[in-house]
């Protein structure tokens, strides 16, 4: 297939499908890596998974490396996985403690905020600031860890932090814990991964797990007979719940701002169906404990998606973060965390099987379409093909991405 950008760009259809090169070749691979992966704000790991100064966590972003670190003030500082010597990697394995960042080649070593305290043969190296570890632009917010691993990022970062943390804070994510973590890589380009999980049309018929607690119908397009049950219930309870927030003083209604902007972005609280509690196979909560201080378990679902690459679920229970990386053209890292109020017990106040059950089902279903589509896209016949009204998501997701590659190849 050949690969001209630009003329892309211009012969993607509002409202369908990208054109096959973006989806399948290596041309472009190495421009998302390039001008999204490489300049736009990333959702890489949660506070929790932090907990300690010392405590770190390993992160791929396609050629580069990135270490994130809890410092001795408590803060999470980010940094390239490159020693200043001669290039070497300085923390090897995905996630551990350390006292200082210590190359295994040479043992040059580094404290916490980056600086290089130890270099035998080269003690000149020391302390004159020419040497310490290239840092990575990081932000935390409200528990939820962010990178960029361009030197001047999209500054609208603050604009929506101000925007999502009043729905956040509520549920204290800094008082969590990890309960589980799972990485499965799907066999499709990463954004087949993000379209899929921007729309519920294939929900139906796709995620028997998922649909025990998600209504079927939950946005604006057409009713058919079928679902007309199903969103006289969701209009019913969204009343009953909108009513709950209110009085708990739980935002909820929905800000979208997908595209025209360089962090894209949506937020809203949503009713889920029967006992509302949680995603499990019984809709019911996971943790007997709940988090953030809640004394009510039905509080439904606060949704977040953040552009390119996150999305989460906050409910009264518990949260599930989604972080999603591309490994090749045709792989991409999908990497789901479970997180508990620290003071949760395991085997007391919640197992593991229940709470995770409902999305390891839906991730691993997800897996499978995405696989799918990513095979389709690759074949002669491929065409772009039109959305639904239900799968506008996509659609706004689409445009985001050619526009933040246009403005960065125009």
């Amino acid at each position: 297939m050949g690969f001209d950008l630009p003329t892309l760009l211009r012969a993607r259809l509002p409202g369908h499908t990208l054109p096959a090169p973006l989806y399948v070749t290596e041309a472009a691979h190495e421009a998302d890596l390039n001008l999204i992966f490489g300049r736009h704000w990333l959702f890489v790991a949660s506070g929790p998974e932090l907990p300690e100064p010392g405590d770190y966590v390993t992160v791929q972003i396609g050629r580069n490396s990135v270490m994130l670190v809890r410092d001795d003030d408590g803060v999470v500082q980010a940094f390239h996985n490159v020693c200043r010597h001669r290039g070497s990697r300085i923390l090897l394995d995905p996630r551990g403690e350390t006292g200082n960042l210590v190359c295994p080649y040479h043992q040059w070593t580094y404290d916490l905020s980056g600086k290089l305290i130890h270099a035998e043969q080269f003690s000149d190296c020391v302390g004159s600031g020419r040497h310490d570890l290239k840092p990575v632009p990081v932000r935390d917010l409200a528990g939820l860890i962010y990178v960029c691993l361009a030197n001047n990022p999209p500054p609208d970062f603050e604009e929506v932090a101000d925007e999502v943390l009043p729905y956040l804070a509520p549920h204290a994510l800094d008082r969590c814990k990890v309960a589980h973590q799972e990485d499965i890589v799907e066999h499709g380009n990463w954004k087949l991964t993000i379209e899929n999980n921007r729309e519920c049309y294939h929900c139906g018929g796709g995620h028997p797990e998922l649909l025990k607690s998600l209504f079927h119908f939950f946005g604006e397009y057409e009713i058919t007979p079928e679902h007309q049950d199903d969103h006289d219930r969701f209009v019913r309870t969204t009343a009953e719940m909108a009513a709950i927030w209110d009085e708990a003083g739980l935002p909820w209604r929905a800000i979208e701002k997908l595209s025209g902007r360089p962090t894209g972005f949506r937020i809203e609280r949503l009713a889920l169906d029967g006992p509302g509690e949680s995603y499990t196979m019984d809709a019911r909560r996971a943790c007997r404990k709940l988090v953030g201080g809640f004394t009510n378990a039905r509080l439904g679902t606060l949704h977040l998606h953040t552009q390119p690459n996150a999305w989460f679920h906050f409910l009264g229970d518990h949260a599930v973060t989604f972080s999603v990386l591309p490994v090749s053209a045709d792989r991409t890292l999908v990497r789901t965390t479970w997180l508990v109020d620290r003071d949760a017990v395991e085997g007391v106040d919640y197992d593991v099987e229940n709470l995770t059950a409902v999305w390891r089902a839906t991730n691993k279903q997800d897996g499978n379409f995405v696989s799918w589509a990513h095979a389709g896209a690759g074949s002669d016949a491929y065409e772009p093909g039109r959305y639904a009204a239900s799968e506008y998501m996509v659609d706004m997701f689409c445009t985001w991405y050619t526009e933040r590659l246009a403005a960065h190849t125009t």
